[in-house]
């Protein structure tokens, strides 16, 4: 008894960030992205880890896990909503300590699996900061071999079976969200997201604002206005995505349905290389993709850029060590 007391000592959950989602579905940001610990909080209690992140915080994300969980935790599972670099930069890290099964929808393998590169960004898109620096951030081919299996067609995770698996692609081809159908609550990954991520300065400022994906790494715009459709009909009452802060009740069913009804207006680019074509994939990775679009201006102001982005890194960091 008095070794179960001195555990629970140990642990905070009190901590509450803007990126929970729920009681049992914790939410932080590494750097611009977010992952999710979806677990009810205490000392041994299973739980499953959502993204990791973007490079260089495991260490933060291992120390969010025992202060939820105790100290010497790991996960049952690590279910990635896609492969993007962000979305996996400490994956590698958190294998080396972590034996644990790894999730991703059979269409991402290929980007997982060393088979193929993402389509590439289109930093003349967006009309930001973060959209004009694209060009630099990896598309792969990453290679976890056999550590990351598919998702069941039917959606089911063993790990997490009061949550189900939707297929919601459009931003990369086997994006997936995860749903919850006792409460409605939903981690949407980035088929949409609450802060304006083509900008550098929402993304500093987590200024909050429902936008589609982000649009520099978005390879089929038909395809996201269906899964931002999908969702919506879902009618979640509550939402974490990949990057801004936790919604909830009408703040969430307003900002969604206004998103998937004015879609092409709000959210869909005039032009640029996936437009009007999109990239064509299979479970092989890319097949083909449409011609590229000059981003000369792009890449030149994205070179002044990435020194911001560099000074805002070097910021969060040093707040995370005060």
């Amino acid at each position: 008894m008095e070794d179960e007391l001195e555990l629970d000592l140990l642990i905070d959950t009190s901590t509450k960030s803007p990126y929970d989602v729920t009681d049992d579905v914790a939410g932080i940001k590494t750097l611009f992205v977010n992952v999710f610990f979806i677990g009810t909080p205490g000392p041994g209690n299973d739980w499953v880890l959502v993204d990791a992140g973007f490079l260089g915080y495991a260490d933060a994300i291992k120390k969010r896990a025992e202060e939820l969980f105790g100290p010497g935790t790991q996960p049952k599972a690590i279910i990635l909503t896609h492969g993007h670099a962000d979305h996996v930069g400490t994956l590698k890290t958190l294998l080396k300590d972590w034996d644990v099964p790894v999730y991703a929808h059979r269409l991402e393998l290929p980007y997982l699996q060393g088979k193929s590169s993402y389509p590439p960004p289109d930093p003349a898109i967006g009309g930001g900061g973060m959209s004009y620096m694209s060009w630099v951030f990896p598309i792969g081919p990453m290679d976890f071999g056999d550590r990351v299996q598919a998702i069941a067609d039917n959606g089911q995770i063993p790990e997490l079976p009061d949550w189900r698996a939707i297929h919601t692609p459009g931003h990369s081809p086997g994006h997936i969200s995860l749903f919850r159908d006792k409460d409605r609550t939903l981690i949407a990954g980035d088929a949409f997201v609450t802060t304006n991520q083509n900008a550098l300065t929402a993304v500093a400022t987590q200024r909050e604002e429902f936008h589609g994906p982000p649009a520099y790494f978005t390879c089929d715009w038909e395809a996201a206005k269906r899964s931002v459709l999908k969702l919506n009909n879902l009618n979640p009452h509550v939402a974490g995505t990949g990057h801004g802060i936790s919604v909830r009740g009408l703040e969430l069913a307003v900002g969604l349905n206004r998103l998937a009804h004015e879609f092409e207006e709000r959210s869909i680019p005039s032009e640029g290389r996936y437009v009007k074509q999109p990239a064509q994939t299979d479970e092989n990775g890319v097949v083909n993709m449409p011609s590229a679009i000059s981003f000369h201006v792009a890449r030149t102001l994205g070179f002044g850029l990435l020194a911001g982005l560099a000074l805002y890194a070097g910021w969060s960091i040093f707040r995370k060590v005060q």
